[in-house]
């Protein structure tokens, strides 16, 4: 089997980017429309320090964490400066949880929990796309079985 690697969805660091420049956009227009443009270098100043705290936290932290299947085995990697990365042997994987708030249901998002034999804690993957596929693909592997994506290819 050939690895497959899930990435936690890019949908909140687009809202992110959207409601960002959104303010941005308005805070410059305020500037130069009420204020002479006197203030623009304050605004400019604000709108760099609200991309530093929101946008960008959440685009690193997407792209610094992953969910790599390969094999027989499941592992996570996270951590920009620091990696944390923990493996697990699909076959010793027990549970396979996806819990979904009502705001995750509606955008098709979800958390995926696993719990393996023997392992103190379940492991957490938030903000997957499709996260009922995922479950039900690792859960395959985890028996054994050939993902359904694979088996509705191999029928044919």
């Amino acid at each position: 089997m050939s690895e497959m690697t899930v990435r936690p969805t890019l949908k909140w660091v687009r809202f992110a980017y959207t409601v960002w420049f959104l303010i941005a956009f308005a805070l410059v227009l305020i500037c130069n429309n009420y204020w002479d443009g006197k203030y623009l270098e304050w605004v400019a100043l604000g709108v760099g320090l609200l991309w530093l705290a929101w946008p960008l936290p959440l685009q690193i932290r997407r792209r610094m964490t992953k969910l790599i299947i390969e094999d027989d085995r499941l592992r996570l990697e996270a951590g920009l400066f620091s990696k944390t990365t923990r493996t697990l042997q699909l076959s010793k994987i027990q549970d396979v949880t996806v819990r979904q708030s009502l705001v995750q249901r509606m955008l098709n998002l979800g958390d995926l929990a696993l719990e393996t034999a023997g392992e103190s804690g379940a492991l957490l993957v938030r903000d997957l796309d499709q996260p009922q596929v995922v479950a039900d693909q690792i859960m395959d592997l985890a028996r054994g079985q050939q993902p359904q994506a694979k088996r509705k290819e191999s029928k044919n």
